[in-house]
């Protein structure tokens, strides 16, 4: 049997969340370079407008919010398919992380952690699929999670619980939604060198960062699992850097 072709990623509308920098931004770049348009959602908007400057109004909206109110979520759907008449896929991003003991980090930094964390993909997730339920014709939903969704480490009890139930939520909705033709792909990188927990237990220019994934090596992760033919789907995606110790 003859192998389906590559899938274009010309003309197709991507919300991400968390774009402000690191994997999020990353993936912007990645894949309106590959001719997709694409809303952006964070808290930062002057990083948000140097996106927009960078690649152009025509091919990029932004959002600005947390990713913890379920209207910030509604309103990026609603960016894209106002600007673009549709959503082709949401990836959900939007994370952040800190290092500590069960004990070291108050209660608001945790609740901030669950919250956008497993909460923020939650409410993605649903403002995508009433989109994808509208238009009939099924859609992607790309879940950045964590190899610690796999198996939790010293320090990082909590956040690597919230990683757990982002691979339980994917793999529910896998089952739930394929028979609309809705993939769901969770892409869990290992460490990668962003700002992620950056004076949380991870210091700026540390020599250890330089063995971590980049950015662009998991925006290509999401580009790889968007080129697939529709008839294809790739449920979990790990990567290391191959200095890393799996």
């Amino acid at each position: 049997m003859p192998h389906s072709a590559t899938r274009s990623l010309d003309g197709i509308v991507v919300a991400i969340t968390g774009a402000s920098a690191g994997i999020g931004a990353a993936a912007a770049y990645d894949l309106v370079g590959a001719g997709a348009r694409v809303a952006v959602s964070a808290r930062r908007e002057d990083r948000l407008a140097t996106i927009v400057a960078d690649l152009g109004a025509d091919r990029v909206v932004p959002v600005v919010g947390d990713v913890r109110d379920p209207k910030l979520n509604d309103a990026l759907v609603a960016a894209a398919v106002d600007k673009w008449g549709r959503l082709d896929t949401m990836v959900a991003n939007a994370g952040i992380g800190a290092y500590g003991g069960i004990l070291d980090l108050d209660d608001a930094a945790l609740t901030e952690m669950v919250e956008t964390n497993y909460l923020g993909t939650v409410w993605s997730v649903r403002s995508a699929v009433r989109q994808f339920r509208a238009q009939g014709d099924g859609g992607d939903l790309i879940i950045v999670s964590s190899v610690a969704g796999f198996r939790g480490g010293a320090d990082e009890a909590v956040y690597a619980g919230t990683k757990h139930a982002q691979v339980g939520l994917g793999g529910s909705l896998d089952r739930e939604l394929r028979a609309e033709g809705i993939r769901v792909t969770l892409v869990c990188p290992a460490g990668t060198a962003t700002e992620f927990a950056i004076g949380a237990g991870r210091t700026e220019g540390s020599p250890e960062l330089d063995a971590y994934l980049r950015p662009e090596d998991v925006a290509h992760a999401i580009h790889a699992v968007l080129e697939q033919p529709r008839s294809v789907r790739t449920t979990v995606w790990q990567l290391w850097s191959m200095e890393q110790q799996s």
